[in-house]
């Protein structure tokens, strides 16, 4: 069984930010597999496919971004999710936007959802995939990432989002090795 956490925030004033990029994906592959059926448990929204034969859990935590890792570990426990079967999405003001980035494992960049994942988790090796939304440091950290993106940018995001439909359908079938050696650009 494989989880697929995308990072966000709830609530309508947090669509379509920056800090919402992971909800962002989670929804696009929701909706480019057709699978409407939602749930909802240990403040999580997920949905559950199969392929390739194995159980996958889609899950955007309903928590605040800062305390992502107490829902992500409710359902590590509850289905006895092992951490190398994890994959968290999540926003990285580091890369350039639109830049896409798996890694194996790593540091929080000072990202606090990554932070509190890390609590939770008591690792830093879980598997991730980077979404680049740039940065600007003329303003604020926490005003850039809950900002929206300009019509730019929000191309960039949209193309991003598509190309990570592709590792998801992937994740499942190679190793995690292979998927960065496939999908990490240069």
């Amino acid at each position: 069984m494989k989880l697929i956490v995308g990072l966000g925030n709830p609530g309508k004033e947090y669509e379509k930010t920056r800090h919402n990029v992971g909800f962002d994906v989670i929804d696009a592959y929701l909706k480019a597999k057709s699978i409407i059926s939602c749930k909802e448990k240990f403040q999580g929204v997920y949905s559950e496919y199969t392929l390739n034969g194995e159980k996958i859990i889609l899950l955007k935590p309903q928590k605040y971004m800062n305390l992502s890792g107490e829902v992500i570990r409710k359902y590590v426990d509850f289905y006895k999710i092992n951490i190398d079967d994890i994959l968290i999405i999540h926003d990285d003001l580091d890369t350039p936007c639109g830049s896409v980035k798996l890694r194996m494992s790593g540091g929080s960049g000072g990202h606090n959802g990554l932070k509190n994942i890390e609590l939770h988790l008591n690792t830093k090796d879980y598997k991730r995939i980077k979404v680049g939304v740039s940065n600007d440091k003329n303003v604020d950290t926490k005003d850039y990432v809950l900002g929206s993106f300009s019509k730019e940018d929000r191309k960039k995001i949209d193309d991003s989002i598509e190309y990570i439909m592709n590792i998801l359908d992937d994740y499942p079938k190679i190793t995690f090795e292979n998927l960065m050696n496939k999908y990490n650009r240069k």
